[in-house]
């Protein structure tokens, strides 16, 4: 049984909470501004809104709009057979974020489509976020 490793990722200083909290929390939090409130990601040093330093992680809803997709035909790497299709989810908290949609192949009107995070565990303990379609009705 071939086992699912994701590549080495290379971590800034501001990434890493992030990634933690997927592991250790089993939840997608996000840097938040702790004087105007304005979500922040990517992360980083200050507020682009009020170019405060202060901030912290706060969990979002995980439920966003579909704003784009692609499916890649070829592998580049070997945790991520092709096809495989790359989105773009505006979270409902304002952020946008690239990650995969579970379950879909594409090309059935998903523009606009409401989804829902769904964080997956790779073999290797890294947790992945990804989205499903949100039920309709």
């Amino acid at each position: 049984m071939q086992t699912t490793t994701t590549p080495p990722r290379v971590l800034g200083l501001y990434d890493i909470p992030f990634w933690e909290h997927m592991r250790d929390e089993n939840a997608m939090k996000l840097q938040c501004c702790s004087d105007c409130g304005a979500w922040r990601y990517p992360p980083g040093p200050v507020c682009r809104e009020c170019l405060s330093p202060n901030s912290e992680w706060k969990p979002v809803s995980g439920g966003g709009e579909l704003l784009s997709w692609v499916r890649f035909h070829k592998q580049y790497l070997p945790a991520y057979p092709a096809p495989y299709n790359v989105i773009a989810v505006r979270l409902d908290e304002g952020p946008t974020i690239i990650s995969n949609l579970v379950g879909e192949e594409g090309g059935k009107h998903l523009i606009g489509r409401r989804v829902q995070l769904q964080l997956d565990r790779m073999d290797d303990g890294v947790v992945l976020p990804r989205f499903v379609l949100a039920k309709q009705g």
